[in-house]
C-alpha cells in the first residue's frame, strides 16, 4: 500500500497531495484528488494533485466497510484550515481506479468513486481552505469509515 499511512490501527487513512494555482473547486457535485502532476483550469472538481494514493490503493478494510454501505468521513486540511465531508459507501464500488479518488454528492458509482451521498462538493468546501490550496499549500486528506453497529 504505497502512499498510504494508517493512524490508530485501522482507524484513519492519511493521503497527502499538493495544491495548485489552478485549484478552483467550483464543481457542483464532486471533488477529486488525483495522482496526476498537473491541473488545468477545466479541472474544477480537483482539489489536490500528486496524491500519494488513488482509489485502488485504499486498504481492504476500508473498501470492505464501504461496500457494506458504511458511513465515510473525509477531513481535508491545508495551511491550518480543515473542512469535513460525510457520505456513504455502496456495494457497487470497485475501487479500481489507479489515478484518482472522487467524492460524489450523487449515487453515481464509477471505478474512482470512494464516497457517494457526500455532504459537500468542491464548491461547498471552505473558501479559505481552497485559497490555501490555490496558493500551492499541501493537502492532507484523512479518511475513515464508521461501520453500522
Amino acid at each position: 500500500m504505497a502512499g498510504i499511512e494508517v493512524l490508530g490501527g485501522n482507524e484513519w487513512i492519511v493521503v497527502r497531495a499538493k495544491g495548485h494555482y489552478n485549484v478552483r473547486a467550483t464543481h457542483r457535485s464532486t471533488f477529486e484528488v488525483t495522482k496526476d502532476n498537473y491541473l488545468t483550469p477545466r479541472g474544477d472538481c480537483i482539489v489536490g494533485i500528486e496524491a500519494s494514493a488513488a482509489a485502488k490503493d485504499l486498504p481492504d478494510w476500508f473498501k470492505e466497510a464501504a461496500r457494506r454501505g458504511a458511513a465515510i468521513l473525509a477531513v481535508l486540511c491545508s495551511g491550518g484550515v480543515c473542512d469535513a465531508v460525510a457520505g456513504r459507501g455502496d456495494p457497487r464500488m470497485t475501487f479500481t481506479d489507479e489515478r484518482r479518488m472522487v467524492f460524489r454528492r450523487s449515487n453515481y458509482v464509477a471505478p474512482d468513486t470512494v464516497m457517494i451521498k457526500a455532504s459537500k462538493a468542491a464548491r461547498d468546501l471552505r473558501r479559505d481552505l481552497v485559497e490555501r490550496l490555490r496558493a500551492g499549500n499541501s493537502l492532507l486528506l484523512l479518511l475513515t469509515v464508521i461501520d453500522e453497529v
